[in-house]
Parts: C-alpha cells; structure tokens; sequence
C-alpha cells in the first residue's frame, strides 16, 4: 500500500505540482475534492487502536492489524458487487456491516448487535491525519473543499464532526449511487465538462495538506 503521503489530488480538483504563479490557469479553480479514507483520516491506525483498547476491556488477544487489514481487502470485492449490478444499490455502512460479520467469523468474536452496530461505526471515529484539519482549514478559506468519498452521507457527516472536518459540502457515492472508480462519481461532483485528463496526468504533487495550501496559494 502506497505511503498516503504521496497522495496525488487530480480528480475534480484540477490540483498541481507547482506554485499557482507557474500555472496560471489554476487561478479558476474554485473546489477542491479529496479521497477520504487512508487521504484524510487514518483508517488503518484508527481501527487498530480502537481494537486494542476495546480488546483489553473485553480480555481479547487479536492481532488487531490484521483485523483491520482483513476488513479493509473485502473493501473493494463489496463494492464491486453493487458495481456490476450482483447486490442493488447499498450504502457503504451497510456494506461495513456486511464485511464485518465475515471477519468476526474469522476471527472467532461474538459481538451482541449494539456492539456490532458500534464496531460498524467505527469508520464514523477515524482520527484525521495530523496535517489534514490544519490544511483543509487553510484551503477552505480559498475553495470551496468536500469529501468525494464511497462513504454515505451520514458516514461522512458523523465523520466530519467527529474529526473536526472543515467540509463546505459532502459529496460522493450515495448522490451519484455508484461507487469509485465508477466515472459517474467524479462526473457528479462537476458542474461543467470533464477534462480530459489521462492515468498519470497530475497538476500538483503534494507532500501533505499543508503543502497543498502552500502550493495553491492558500
């Protein structure tokens, strides 16, 4: 898994790897949109700390990294059975709990349902990256800054708050009813007509959200 510090920010942001005076035509850029989980919060430490604490209470020994690792990788194969028609159109925290119940078997945890309904929000609880609030306030006083996530809107809200999100609006799969990379969730976040950026084409590389700002002139 790529080191999210090298996060690229292209989609529906029109965002770059130089100063905004070496890229005039960024000066229109008026939104920005991220990638959430693994971009802004820190999914994967998040769960694992949740996990030890919640375990010690309850005289658990698991590996708890490879808890969430496990929940994570049916991440994808989930959503894709929505993707390709296989289930109806589903928001992510049911499919959460979905995968959820997959891995407690694997893992030989009995949870009564409140705990069940407690660990499926546990990707309402993820801790922001230390750079990201701080950031995204600096950029939010230049653009207008959402989330264009696979999480549902009330996943994204609860998370915002949460987390102290500065979000102006959240945007993302349960509006356009498609997941990621699904064209119609990038498309939907545009109000005018998509460019033509291919694989690999990027206007701004960023070390973290605070660089971004810098880079943007935020």
């Amino acid at each position: 898994m790529p080191n999210r510090r090298s996060f690229l920010l292209a989609a529906g942001a029109t965002t770059a790897a130089m100063s905004l005076s070496a890229k005039p035509e960024l000066t229109n850029v008026k939104a920005l949109v991220f990638d959430t989980f693994g971009t802004v919060v820190d999914w994967r430490g998040s769960i694992i700390a949740e996990g030890t604490s919640w375990g010690k209470a309850k005289g658990l020994t698991i590996n708890w990294a490879d808890f969430a690792d496990r929940w994570r990788l049916k991440y994808a194969p989930a959503m894709d059975k929505v993707r390709k028609g296989d289930l109806p159109w589903t928001i992510l925290d049911d499919l959460h709990r979905t995968m959820l119940e997959d891995v407690l078997k694997e893992f030989n945890i009995e949870l009564t349902d409140a705990e069940k309904v407690s660990w499926t929000h546990v990707w309402r609880r993820l801790q922001p990256w230390p750079d990201a609030v701080a950031g995204l306030t600096r950029l939010k006083k230049k653009f207008i800054i959402a989330p264009l996530s696979n999480g549902n809107i009330a996943l994204m809200t609860t998370l915002a708050k949460f987390g102290g999100l500065p979000w102006d609006v959240i945007l993302g799969a349960e509006l356009a009813r498609h997941y990621k990379p699904d064209r119609e969730v990038y498309v939907s976040a545009y109000a005018g007509k998509p460019d033509n950026a291919k694989t690999g084409d990027f206007d701004v590389v960023a070390e973290n959200f605070l660089d971004l700002a810098t880079q943007l002139g935020a």
